[in-house]
């Protein structure tokens, strides 16, 4: 390898939260070899959060939960034809360098098929499928004081020479001028102004034990606006709308819901909250990303600091929030 590298690789594929927490290590990269071409291998679905970051110069998007759920032999036959086009485009970008932040068998050879004949990723231990360790050639253990995820990415970039003081990681996320246009109407529409004591309630998650109860979520929309004279926006996605109609269906003031969002009009939203409470899920860390004030309202069972949203800020001091506790009912379990 070049004592600087021409072409860099990252491989980070999903989900979105996980990605966010990787987008420092773009911006490192960036900045130590500004003249080195650098990719990122993301799913298709996260791919739209990407899309114009500065620190890119290219958005490889790859589509693995089609490649799994093919089950026919023409379904087969297209994966297939897919991977051939995948493989002759990551060997034609020529790369010196692969990462491998996700520590997965299928990222990992996703890596290798890179062609990089340095690739980085982390030890057996550290790695979230051991054997992912068998497709790179340096393995790394992040140093003890990387408690956090996003450092334990950054500290991928040890072999590079790269380094970085825990918690001085960089989040960068491109506004699309369309999606904050339409999120701007919506606003007028139903009468929320932006960041003006804007609370952003986001009931749903991947998985139930991420997952605070509708009925919790419902307790505190309705001391927040009745009792804390707040603005309040519930978030739904997939198969979450009827959660959401049952938070924001009480008497006035009531919270607004949200119209469907995609990636863009998310980011768009997250950027106007004051403060956004959810689960351990890919909005929340959004919404920190954007340095709305993060909140999570139900710890995963093993929730520990290693996920908790990486940048948290102060609301505006226009916002004096009242200082009463949430009944027990809204009370996140411990549990």
């Amino acid at each position: 390898m070049p004592a600087e590298p021409r072409a860099i690789a990252l491989v980070k594929l999903s989900s979105l939260g996980d990605v966010i927490h990787a987008l420092p290590v773009a911006d490192a990269l960036s900045a130590a070899f500004p003249r080195a071409r650098l990719a990122w291998l993301v799913e298709r679905r996260e791919a739209a959060l990407l899309r114009d970051h500065p620190a890119l110069d290219e958005v490889i998007d790859v589509d693995t939960r089609a490649w799994r759920s093919a089950r026919t032999p023409r379904q087969a036959l297209g994966v297939l034809r897919e991977l051939t086009t995948l493989r002759r485009r990551l060997r034609a970008g020529r790369f010196d360098v692969a990462i491998d932040l996700q520590g997965l068998v299928k990222s990992g050879a996703v890596a290798r098929a890179t062609g990089a004949p340095l690739r980085i990723g982390f030890a057996p231990g550290w790695s979230r499928e051991r054997l992912s360790a068998v497709f790179t050639t340096r393995r790394v253990t992040p140093p003890p004081q990387a408690s956090h995820v996003v450092d334990q990415y950054l500290a991928l970039l040890e072999p590079l020479g790269v380094t970085m003081p825990p918690g001085r990681a960089r989040f960068r996320l491109p506004s699309r001028a369309a999606a904050e246009s339409r999120i701007d109407d919506f606003f007028v529409g139903v009468g929320l102004k932006p960041r003006h004591r804007l609370v952003v309630l986001n009931p749903g998650a991947g998985r139930g034990n991420k997952r605070w109860p509708v009925a919790s979520f419902r307790a505190l929309a309705e001391r927040l606006c009745h009792e804390g004279d707040a603005q309040v926006l519930v978030l739904w996605g997939p198969r979450e709308h009827e959660a959401a109609r049952a938070i924001v269906e009480m008497p006035a003031p009531r919270p607004a819901l949200a119209p469907p969002t995609d990636l863009d009009e998310l980011a768009a939203v997250a950027r106007r909250a004051s403060v956004m409470v959810a689960g351990d899920t890919g909005p929340l860390h959004l919404a920190a990303a954007r340095r709305a004030s993060a909140s999570m309202g139900r710890p995963p069972r093993r929730a520990t600091a290693r996920t908790a949203p990486a940048i948290a800020s102060s609301p505006p001091p226009t916002a004096r929030w009242p200082r009463s506790t949430c009944p027990p009912s809204s009370t996140p379990s411990s549990r």
